[in-house]
């Protein structure tokens, strides 16, 4: 009897736990930066609130829309942070509702130094007093940067904990994205800061990889290299963060086409989906979703990839094969299943032969391609071609 009493009020704790969890799966949504810079405002935000619903992009998943740089209007004669009144005449409450309206979260942005990246008023020393703010204005999401701040850990970690101390003050249940781009190793103490995800690399650009020669702006190659070596630091409410999906941006002009970013083929858009799939990334698009083509979409709303991404149990990927030219990734999923993906980094189509022990799977499994939406075979291994650049996603069921 005292056994299961104990094991009863175990799982009523862990239900408490689970139930009070901010981002037990990834966050997904649309951010703003990619696309329009700091050149935004509220109509333009209101479109794409109205296309993430049309599209499909809410019902998939895709609930929060976050606002980046570029909104803010300084401070009243009170020291309160007020949104820039040509950009936002209507004010961030009334943009909260409208996307709440749908479904949707509001995600917003600020810095933790004087002035922001783009060089907007940040929040430091105001930190309660913007999280207050935040929480009046219904938002649901805090994306913090670290741009003009000094570069030691220390001081990292006591302005990340000072703004999460304030979130956690303001009443309201705010998800906090810590984004200092790796430079400190947060994976190793942004949780305790009080974060529920952070930035493992550098701002990915519109890219593959690097050019030859090239030594800045990160491909989506030099991003999975660092991201996909992290997988022991995340979980449920505690994710790897490597940056925003490129997928649909096809070079475009601004932030993501800087330092070499020349747009990438759907082919290469389709692997950025599914190896932030099997890394348990948070999935947050920054293309145009008003103006989306059919393979941006087919990509974007593939919901087999998704289930991946957003699996309750909340494992990433490990890599368990890596070389020149073929990695391969093993996510263990809630119901016994394993995500598994194999990526084909060289310049030309290639065939490849997987023997399932050499990943650590034993027995038979039926093997189901999740771009082609159907089981390709069943067995303890798996051959076929893979093309330059391309991911094969596969979810393996046990027979």
């Amino acid at each position: 009897m005292k056994k299961w009493l104990f094991s009863l009020v175990s799982f009523l704790f862990f239900l408490h736990g689970h139930a009070q969890q901010l981002a037990p799966v990834p966050p997904m949504g649309w951010m703003s930066w990619n696309y329009f810079a700091d050149n935004i405002n509220e109509k333009d935000l209101r479109e794409m609130a109205d296309a993430m619903e049309q599209s499909g992009m809410v019902k998939a998943g895709y609930r929060f829309l976050m606002i980046d740089d570029g909104w803010q209007g300084g401070r009243d004669n009170r020291n309160a942070i007020i949104p820039d009144p040509v950009k936002f005449p209507s004010g961030i409450k009334a943009l909260a509702a409208y996307l709440h309206q749908k479904g949707i979260k509001l995600g917003i942005y600020s810095d933790a130094a004087p002035l922001t990246c783009a060089g907007y008023t940040a929040s430091l020393h105001f930190e309660e007093q913007d999280a207050a703010t935040f929480a009046s204005w219904d938002v649901d999401y805090l994306k913090y940067d670290y741009c003009n701040a000094p570069t030691d850990s220390n001081t990292a970690k006591l302005r990340y904990k000072t703004m999460a101390n304030a979130l956690r003050k303001s009443g309201r249940d705010i998800v906090f994205s810590i984004c200092e781009w790796g430079d400190r190793k947060p994976w190793l103490w942004a949780a305790n800061a009080g974060g529920q995800l952070w930035r493992t690399t550098g701002d990915v650009r519109d890219k593959w990889q690097r050019a030859p020669g090239e030594n800045s702006g990160q491909g989506l190659m030099e991003i999975l290299d660092v991201n996909a070596e992290l997988s022991d630091y995340a979980g449920p409410g505690r994710w790897n963060d490597p940056d925003m999906l490129i997928v649909g941006l096809y070079g475009k002009k601004g932030p993501s086409g800087d330092l070499g970013g020349i747009g990438c083929n759907d082919i290469e858009y389709a692997s950025n989906m599914s190896l932030w799939c099997m890394m348990n990334a948070p999935l947050v698009v920054t293309c145009d979703v008003r103006h989306m083509n059919e393979a941006t979409k087919r990509i974007l709303l593939n919901e087999e990839a998704i289930a991946v991404n957003q699996d309750p149990l909340g494992k990433q990927a490990i890599r368990k094969i890596k070389d020149s030219q073929w990695n391969v990734l093993v996510k263990p999923l809630a119901n016994g299943d394993y995500a598994v993906a194999v990526l084909n980094r060289g310049p030309e189509a290639a065939n490849y032969s997987l023997f399932l022990k050499d990943i650590g799977l034993t027995g038979k499994y039926e093997i189901r391609d999740l771009w082609q939406h159907q089981v390709v075979t069943s067995g303890n291994k798996w051959k076929g071609k893979v093309l330059s650049h391309e991911t094969r996603l596969f979810r393996l069921k046990k027979v």
